[in-house]
């Protein structure tokens, strides 16, 4: 598998090498062009890519032996939404991780305390889920990150260790906020892609005709279908032989300090 820590100085050596080809041939530049695409490409994919693990180890789905799988939930708390997944779970009795939006919880504090009273885990999504995060620098990430805690904690009197990087975007600092910060990177196995669905029957369709033993499942609370597939969601996976347990137990993660 890729590696940042094993391609950059590879494609050190590369250039090194490529230093050899005489300056005034056409292959000179061609090389350094050539070499400089395929680095971009391959960080551009290990960026947006989570699966991937190329520049910071992140957990993405339990033990695939067992029909075992795990609900994820980004973004929230949400007014008006975070409420309605949690009466479902509860019907249901499923448990679920929250993966939380810091400046998002001030206010929603009742959704938080329902999620750790009825047996729900949290993580940490970052406090500003804004599209500049991948870029600030590790210290100001990681203090960013630690905000969130600080939320999290205030609320529930609980610090998460378990982290997933806004928009599953990993660079660097990410790699090197989460080291810093002691957190457990967790991605996910199944993608839903719920918030951009425009049909809830497909979303679920889809969704069961992809699920398999051990997958962590990523939805959003504020996902325009989701609301109205999750009863079904959980419904029919039963049917087909899964259980529903926590992120924690199905990764082998401890899920707060």
């Amino acid at each position: 598998m890729l590696k940042h820590k094993f391609i950059q100085p590879l494609f050190f050596i590369l250039a090194l090498a490529f230093w050899l080809i005489p300056h005034n041939s056409l292959a000179f530049p061609l090389a350094y062009v050539f070499l400089l695409l395929c680095y971009l490409l391959i960080s551009v994919y290990g960026s947006y890519f989570i699966q991937a693990n190329y520049f910071t180890d992140q957990i993405h789905h339990g033990d695939r032996s067992n029909k075992k799988i795990a609900l994820t939930f980004d973004d929230g708390p949400q007014a008006g939404f975070t409420s309605q997944v949690l009466d479902i779970l509860r019907e249901k009795k499923v448990p679920a991780l929250f993966f939380l939006i810091g400046q998002n919880i001030k206010g929603n504090e009742v959704d938080l305390q329902r999620m750790n009273a009825e047996g729900h885990i949290v993580g940490n999504h970052s406090y500003s889920h804004n599209y500049w995060f991948s870029l600030k620098r590790t210290d100001n990430m990681l203090a960013d990150i630690k905000l969130c805690d600080a939320e999290i904690e205030r609320v529930i009197g609980r610090r998460p260790k378990l982290f997933r990087p806004p928009y599953g975007v990993t660079n660097p600092m990410v790699s090197g906020a989460v080291k810093r910060g002691n957190y457990t990177g967790i991605g996910w196995s199944l993608r839903s892609y719920d918030t951009s669905a425009k049909d809830g029957d497909l979303l679920l369709n889809k969704i069961l005709a992809n699920i398999k033993n051990g997958d962590v499942i990523l939805l959003h609370e504020w996902g325009k279908h989701t609301i109205a597939i999750l009863p079904d969601l959980i419904d029919k996976s039963r049917k087909l032989g899964f259980e529903f347990v926590r992120a924690d137990e199905l990764l082998g993660v401890e899920a707060y300090y």
